[in-house]
């Protein structure tokens, strides 16, 4: 309801991972550089670890979205399955037709003649899985063994993992210390600096359609930072309940009281809107809009007097 308000096009700060609204930080910038590398010179296991809401899944897209056409990627969002789910999950990524009720042997050959294909068109296939924490220990053991497919010279299959830090606990258990060896590369995605924060915000009132001034004023980013402590999630959690907030009072920037409001409605712990979040957003919402309403009108009888 605030886009006309602020003059925006769309909603700056919303949840979803939208690659349009990707800003190259140095963060992000420096883990994107490594993985283009790494996965181009056919490294067979890379890992990326960040904590929640680092921005983890907006960097699996792009590298998804900006990968060359001699690759053929199979992605994996919600990888909490059996290891013959997680099998059946990779098979359906690389369209290959099978029997629900398939033996697994059998499944698996289908998966080697279908990357042999590949290989054979010159094609160089990697499979992502996204939130890799939710993996059992059976499932990583399983992807594991996915990666001894290859040929006399080259591995048919790479891997890319991006996961919360649990899933670096899981690796240095004994039971995966084989697959702890197989991961070449490892990065890390930190949270974002607080001069790195304002290009960010700057960067998505832009591609939203914003042309005007900075709508946060300095202490509100402040406030900002220090509440978000630079995770780019709950940055756009906090923002976008700060433009309700404003909208609803009729300010045409976001003081410091606005991102104070944000930050009450907000379980900092987990970035996520407590049980009684909405209503109030809704509440906000409906006196916002009345007040605007009630406004405008008592502006065009001033002009009609």
């Amino acid at each position: 309801m605030y886009l006309e308000h602020f003059k925006l096009n769309s909603f700056p700060f919303t949840l979803t991972p939208n690659t349009d609204f990707y800003c190259e930080l140095p963060t992000h910038e420096g883990v994107f550089n490594v993985l283009m590398v790494t996965v181009q010179s056919g490294e067979g296991f890379i890992k990326v670890i960040g904590e929640v809401g680092t921005g983890k899944t907006i960097l699996c897209r792009r590298l998804l979205n900006e990968l060359p056409g001699d690759y053929v990627t199979a992605y994996i969002p919600n990888p909490d399955l059996t290891p013959e789910g997680l099998r059946k999950a990779l098979a359906h990524e690389l369209d290959i037709e099978f029997d629900n009720d398939i033996d697994q042997h059998a499944l698996l050959e289908l998966i080697m003649a279908k990357l042999l294909e590949q290989h054979q068109n010159n094609k160089k296939v990697v499979l992502v899985i996204d939130e890799a924490q939710a993996l059992s220990v059976e499932c990583l053991e399983a992807v594991r063994l996915l990666t001894n497919l290859e040929t006399e010279s080259t591995k048919l299959l790479q891997v890319v993992l991006f996961a919360q830090p649990e899933l670096e606990e899981m690796l240095n258990t004994h039971q995966l210390r084989q697959l702890r060896q197989r991961i070449t590369f490892s990065c890390s995605l930190a949270p974002i600096s607080q001069n790195d924060m304002r290009n960010y915000l700057a960067h998505r009132l832009v591609v939203a359609g914003h042309t005007y001034d900075n709508i946060f004023t300095p202490k509100a980013r402040v406030l900002l930072y220090k509440a978000s402590q630079g995770l780019p999630r709950l940055i756009n959690v906090l923002c976008h309940k700060a433009l309700l907030a404003a909208f609803g009072k009729g300010h045409q920037v976001v003081t410091k009281h606005d991102m104070l409001a944000a930050i009450k409605d907000t379980d900092l712990n987990y970035g996520a809107p407590k049980s009684h979040g909405w209503q109030k957003v809704v509440v906000a919402l409906i006196m916002g809009a009345v007040a605007v309403g009630v406004a405008w009108k008592w502006q065009v009888i001033k002009g009609l007097v």
